[in-house]
């Protein structure tokens, strides 16, 4: 690239001294003097993928040197990959062996450069100066190859994907729905075509819905790149690949996630310079097959775009950077791992917490940017979101408390292992259908004739609400998008529309493509007459602009919070003129609002991990059955309990003002939780609550089983007619033998069967036969109602039952009419296995077990039953030679083994350091002037003097490393002692900095004694090379005495460096 003083640099600064729109020219030039043999070679692999990785070292060269000089966290991940590959080992010895010699330089260097060393300096800048490698490009404003003008946030989004590229990284463009992120990365690769001469193979793999968007993107952005779309039937595809991208007659590759598995054969073969995912949560399952088959190819680079880098947990982000840098991390476990040892779980304080995140940021930081609307677009008003909390009307009511009852034993948690959770998600599908409208139903709605009438909205409480939201609406001038997961309830909402005369549009699930475009043109047209767009939230939420509505109603939440946003997104991004504002219907005392409670925790941990680490500054939730059942219980007593009617004549600007109050409470309850409460809200929270009250508190309450009962029977009515009265009487003789059948024969116990209560081998079948007795005694007889509904349009096609409702009732009453009763021996049998059992400890008794078995020891039973709070230490012994020897049949057991060897290790570790300070302080008589510590390598930046952190460690001698409060403990002795009367530092430290401090000093003990023991082991094989030393290697040594040591030509000794003190 050449230089002329004279030439201006209106887009780009530091690299490029030409305007951009002039290089064009040579960059076509430079394309057509290209043959096309040479275009082939540099599109097409001529070997396969993994190999030609493997030969891009200068590459990964660049790449670990940069991560290196960006935090030492990255060190730890990139030695563990060293360590299993060879090649890659190489490259890092190399990169510290550079390092080495430079920081031999610099330590010998301590005179004035000669004229001749700097000339030397200088002509080597000189013969570098025009190399990629060494220039930085930053552009100042919008590039001359964009037809268009970039916004100032986009020139930065647009600036940072060039260094990503510069320091060949691959990054993750996390900004917030509606900033651009399609522009910014079209801009990119423009870069790449007119700047850097790279005019492909580049491949965009994107959701379906949005490939004609992109293609759109670019022809009108940077028209002259040559963009192919792969999609269509086989033979088109067929075509498209022999006569275009075989032939390398293309510059980008525009395909969606299907194509990418059906053309992955063909797909291997490209050299691709960057691979682009949009939507790129697509791939966080690093086992799905699309991400599986992305891995294979080949690419010097990769760009992940998405606008929810983060939705469940922090193993998915993991899969993320496991995507862009599998060199780095290529072990989920080793980073799981690295996350919990960081967060010190056992002791989660919020230092550690907050230590955590900042860890968490550093690592993410150089992949991610992560902006907002609220930092970059200053025009655009912030969104509205207000919860409305609507009641249910009588007819809700009626139905949601005959789905409670249908299966209450599934409500109780009385449900099997294989069966249970299949069957807890259909209640749950059921319930939610209930809260949106009772319709939904087969057999709920009045007819037939079936008629469009008011009985439409009086029937459901969120009807009622909107219908009085979208008058009130359509007076202000508003327009409105409704998005609900159920395109059955879009149909009622099209009837209502029909009903009250309001246009409408409407996506979902089955519009097609050319019918989704036609859709969104009409509702965005000038002066158009549509007022509502209704939508599901899946199939609207993705590659839709709306911004000519200002009003976003969620009629239900989606079990991902992520797909809400979108959805609020498509009104809430740039172009907005108005105050977008978001409704959230939950319907009150019911399952929504925990569903909306762990949308709020899912959330929060996004907001933890990556909203914190933007530029400018555990399992699924749900998954389990606990998770399901506390959902399901949320509000079922009330229901049961209470007739009272619903009022909703409320005026609708009084209950948005509620609901507005009813929200901020909300949001400053899950504001104040730190990482790990996020990350065990679930497991804490007891399945127990309902309407605020934990009822597994109760002490009164001796098997700490909660147990919903049905609804009251309805008290007979009293009447004074005589035929009446006669009526009754005949009726009443003609069923006292059935009754008093019943009456004879005594309910037997019911007992929940859980595993942690480890019931004997053949008792569940003992008492399932007791159950059926009764059933048979009593003549009961099965209704098919009680085996589910036909309505089965939500349930995912794994959950669907091949056997139809009336085969399974006819199974279900042949057991009770064929059950053999139980024997007298068998009847023994069946108490003494429940006396051997652990039947009256509940679920809570088990979690508050395992987490004393953590905190205390597994062996520690009088601080264990302290933690249980209902059981003796007698009891909790007997319990525990129980779980130590039959646990691996509990659900999940690992994760509570994990736990309580974690805290094991621990405790082991701090005893160790315990032993050792103990050994160090035995041999000294004055801590404070003989004590010696050994300080790390790495302390250069270290501001405690040595008489500072020797008071430390003898204040820990003095209380004790297992003493409470200890940092606490710590910093009022450094209050009382004359040593820092007038020492500020030391006297404004808190106790969380001495903490820290008090972990530093303990691990440079422990490390002391292990280098001591390692070199008394070693001691028998050094003989007389002793004194060798082997080339391109240094071996740290410690400082001796831990004091006063200079640096004399050791660079890996390191003198304490003491504070200047005014």
């Amino acid at each position: 690239m050449t230089r002329s003083k004279n030439s201006k640099t209106p887009a780009i600064t530091k690299s490029i001294t030409k305007p951009p729109g002039r290089k064009s020219v040579n960059t076509l030039s430079k394309f057509r003097s290209e043959s096309h043999d040479q275009r082939l070679k540099r599109f097409l692999l001529s070997t396969d993928a993994a190999t030609a990785k493997k030969n891009d070292v200068d590459d990964s060269t660049v790449r670990f040197k940069h991560l290196l000089a960006l935090t030492p966290l990255f060190r730890y991940f990139i030695d563990l990959s060293a360590s299993k590959d060879v090649s890659f080992k190489k490259v890092i010895r190399q990169l510290d062996n550079e390092h080495s010699i430079q920081l031999k330089d610099t330590k010998k260097r301590k005179r004035r450069k000669t004229e001749k060393e700097e000339d030397a300096e200088l002509l080597e800048e000189e013969i570098h100066v025009g190399d990629g490698d060494q220039e930085k490009t930053v552009m100042v404003e919008t590039p001359s190859y964009v037809h268009g003008k970039l916004r100032d946030y986009q020139i930065q989004g647009l600036n940072w994907l060039i260094s990503l590229y510069e320091n060949r990284l691959s990054g993750i463009l996390a900004d917030e729905m509606g900033l651009g992120k399609t522009l910014q990365t079209i801009s990119f690769l423009g870069y790449l075509r007119y700047i850097k001469h790279i005019d492909g193979p580049f491949v965009v793999i994107v959701p379906k819905s949005t490939l004609d968007n992109w293609r759109r993107e670019f022809a009108k952005w940077t028209p002259e790149v040559n963009v192919v779309v792969l999609q269509g039937n086989k033979e088109q595809r067929t075509d498209i690949m022999q006569n275009q991208l075989l032939t390398a007659k293309f510059d980008v590759l525009v395909t969606s996630f299907e194509m990418v598995i059906r053309e992955k054969s063909q797909l291997k073969k490209f050299k691709w310079e960057y691979i682009v995912v949009d939507e790129a949560h697509r791939i966080k399952n690093e086992e799905s097959s699309l991400s599986q088959i992305i891995r294979l190819f080949y690419s010097r680079n990769r760009l992940l775009i998405t606008g929810t880098p983060l939705q469940n947990n922090l193993h998915e982000l993991w899969a993320l950077l496991n995507f862009l840098l599998p060199d780095v991390f290529g072990d989920s476990e080793v980073f799981d791992e690295w996350f919990d040892n960081q967060g010190g779980k056992e002791n989660p304080e919020s230092q550690d917490q907050d230590q955590v995140v900042q860890q968490l940021h550093q690592l993410l930081s150089p992949f991610l940017l992560r902006r907002v609307k609220a930092d970059v677009e200053k025009s655009l008003l912030p969104k509205i979101e207000t919860n409305v909390y609507i009641g249910m009307t009588d007819m809700q009511r009626k139905w949601y408390r005959q789905l409670l009852e249908k299966d209450i034993d599934a409500v109780n948690g009385a449900v099997g292992k294989r069966e249970g959770k299949t069957r807890l998600l259909n209640i749950v599908m059921q319930l939610r259908k209930c809260c949106n409208h009772p319709y939904l139903f087969d057999g709920a709605e009045p007819g037939p004739p079936f008629t469009t009438d008011e009985h439409l909205v009086f029937n459901a409480g969120k009807m009622i609400i909107l219908d009085k939201m979208l008058s009130k609406f359509k007076r202000e001038g508003s327009r409105v998008l409704i998005f609900s997961q159920m395109s059955r309830l879009l149909d009622i909402l099209e009837d209502y529309c029909f009903l009250r005369e309001y246009n409408y549009c409407r996506i979902d699930g089955s519009t097609s493509h050319e019918e989704r475009i036609q859709a969104i043109d009409d509702y965005n047209a000038p002066d158009s007459e549509k007022f509502i767009f209704l939508l599901t939230t899946r199939a609207g939420g993705l590659g839709i602009n709306l911004t000519t509505a200002d009003i976003v109603i969620l009629y239900d939440s989606d079990w991902n919070p992520q797909a809400d946003l979108q959805a609020m997104d498509r009104a809430h991004r740039i172009g907005q003129k108005k105050q977008v504002k978001v409704f959230r219907f939950v319907s009150e005392n019911a399952i929504e609002e925990k569903v909306l409670e762990r949308a709020a925790q899912k959330l929060r941990l996004d907001q933890l991990v990556i909203q914190q680490g933007r530029s400018s500054s555990t399992a699924a939730i749900g998954s389990n059955k606990d998770d399901l059942i506390g959902m399901i219980q949320h509000g079922a007593q009330e229901v049961f309990q209470s007739d009272k009617t619903e009022m909703f004549d409320d005026d609708i600007d009084a209950i948005l003002q509620r609901g507005a109050e009813k929200t901020k409470t909300l949001n400053s309850k899950f504001n104040k939780l730190g990482l790990d409460d996020i990350q065990n809200f679930a497991f804490d929270n007891s399945t127990w609550e309902w309407n605020g009250q934990n009822f597994s508190k109760k002490e009164n309450d001796k098997t700490g089983v909660a147990w919903i009962n049905p609804s009251k029977r309805e008290r007979k009515e009293q009447t004074y007619s005589i035929d009446n009265y006669y009526k009754d009487v005949l009726k009443a003789t003609l069923t006292t033998k059935a009754t008093n059948s019943q009456l004879k024969a005594k309910a037997p116990k019911h007992y929940n069967i859980q595993d942690h209560q480890f019931f004997p081998d053949g008792l569940a079948e003992l008492l399932e036969r007791e159950q059926l007795q009764y059933k048979q005694e009593v003549g009961y007889k099965y209704s098919v109602d009680e085996f589910g509904d036909s309505d089965e349009e939500f349930l995912a096609d794994e959950f669907k039952s091949d056997v139809s409702r009336e085969e399974r009732r006819r199974i279900e009453q042949k057991k009770v009419d064929s059950v053999i009763p139980l024997t007298e021996e068998e009847t023994k049998a069946k108490d003494q296995m429940l006396s051997e059992s652990f039947y009256n400890w509940t679920r809570r008794d088990f979690t508050n077990f395992i987490h004393g078995c953590a905190k205390h020891g597994r062996n520690s039973f009088e601080q264990i039953a302290k933690s249980v709070g209902t059981k003796t230490p007698e009891e909790v012994q007997q319990y525990s030679q129980t779980f130590w020897k039959k646990y691996t049949t509990i659900e999940g057991y690992e994760k509570y083994i994990t736990q309580i060897e974690s805290s094991e290790k621990k405790s082991a570790k701090l005893q160790k350091q315990q032993e050792i300070l103990h050994s160090k302080m035995s041999q000294i008589e004055d801590p404070l002037s003989d004590l010696t510590i050994a300080y790390p390598p790495n302390n250069s930046k270290r501001v405690y003097s040595k008489l500072e952190d020797r008071f430390i460690l003898a204040c820990v001698y003095k209380h004790g490393i297992f003493s409470e409060n200890l940092s606490e403990k710590v910093r009022e002795e450094v209050s009382l002692s004359d040593l820092f009367r007038f020492d500020w530092f030391m006297l404004s430290r808190t106790a969380q900095e001495l903490g820290r401090r008090i972990n530093t000093l303990l691990l440079a003990l422990t490390r002391e004694v292990d280098t001591a023991n390692k070199k008394k082991s070693k001691l028998p094989n050094i003989g007389s090379s002793a004194n060798s030393t082997r080339p391109g290697s240094t071996e740290p040594s410690a400082i001796p005495n831990g004091a006063g040591a200079k640096r004399n030509g050791d660079e890996n000794t390191i003198a304490p460096i003491k504070r200047k003190k005014k």
